[in-house]
């Protein structure tokens, strides 16, 4: 049963203003915010499903899912002709006086409604802010597993950096463990050839990552593709290329170091939920970085490191 046949909120209790709130347990989580349950009783938008005409709703401009199949709409447009839309649209009101509403969770309904030929849709509307309607959306599209990978890596790289959410809260807001949230994070420093690959589904994200620290991921992922190689068989090609490219005189020296230096950093980023660099040198010793967007993250890292200590 999809989440959002049951999206009404529930009791409001007193709000909870902690940073990083228990949210992986999906859009009924999401939805049963106090906060916002009662912020949406003072504005009188709480509710039952009701009928709002195509021409009042807009698409929400950071909705994480950018790609739509067209066939796949244009077969939901024919069971919308034959049974009528059967989940409601989640809509938010806009406060800019247009009487407009923007789509929290929906839009593929809502596009499949207008190849349908329909004029209105059944909705609910909810008053979100700009957090929770990227964390709704966000969750419905990965319960549904709509997004792809670098939709979904798009998604969590605006929670961290707009709202300097942790990886662990954002692991935490999708029911996901930090190591998925580090790992398709890590899918964001393929070139973009890479990741239109990856998004048009001839590469899949574990043989993505598999060749991250390749000299030319682009040529990797064309061998992938064309040999039909498993994910282990691209780690050792990129082991391989990254040899032949180490023992070349002219060769640049990766700045993190070896595969142990570099596997130890992805470590010690999923362990901290932050981006971490490590510089080796050898002998000679080195640096590791641990990168910080917040002072909510700094205060976080702080925490856990004095943790450690004692």
């Amino acid at each position: 049963m999809s989440d959002e046949t049951n999206l009404a909120p529930k009791t409001a209790n007193k709000a909870d203003n902690r940073p990083a709130r228990g949210l992986g347990r999906g859009l009924s989580a999401l939805l049963g915010d106090t906060e916002t349950t009662r912020a949406s009783e003072e504005r009188g938008t709480e509710g039952g499903t009701r009928e709002i005409g195509l021409d009042l709703i807009v698409r929400n401009p950071q909705q994480p899912r950018r790609q739509f199949d067209e066939h796949d709409l244009q077969t939901l447009a024919d069971s919308i002709r034959q049974h009528g839309i059967l989940q409601p649209l989640l809509l938010r009101l806009l406060d800019d006086g247009s009487g407009r509403y923007e789509i929290v969770a929906g839009e593929r309904r809502w596009r499949a409604a207008q190849l349908a030929g329909l004029h209105v849709v059944p909705a609910l509307v909810r008053t979100f802010d700009d957090l929770a309607t990227l964390e709704v959306s966000i969750v419905e599209n990965v319960q549904r597993a709509d997004l792809n990978p670098i939709e979904e890596a798009l998604a969590f790289q605006q929670l961290a950096e707009r709202f300097g959410r942790t990886q662990q809260a954002i692991a935490d807001t999708v029911g996901k463990s930090r190591a998925h949230i580090a790992n398709t994070l890590r899918l964001l420093s393929l070139p973009e050839s890479v990741k239109d690959l990856v998004r048009s589904g001839e590469l899949s994200a574990g043989h993505a990552r598999a060749i991250i620290s390749a000299p030319d991921p682009l040529a990797a992922a064309r061998a992938i593709i064309d040999r039909g190689l498993s994910v282990r068989e691209a780690e050792k090609l990129a082991t391989k290329t990254n040899s032949s490219s180490s023992s070349s005189p002219h060769a640049k020296r990766d700045d993190l170091g070896d595969a142990d230096s570099r596997a130890l950093a992805q470590d010690l980023s999923a362990a901290l939920g932050l981006e971490v660099s490590l510089a080796h040198k050898g002998n000679k010793g080195g640096a590791l970085t641990i990168h910080y967007r917040s002072l909510e993250q700094l205060d976080d890292l702080c925490r856990k490191l004095t943790a450690i200590a004692r």
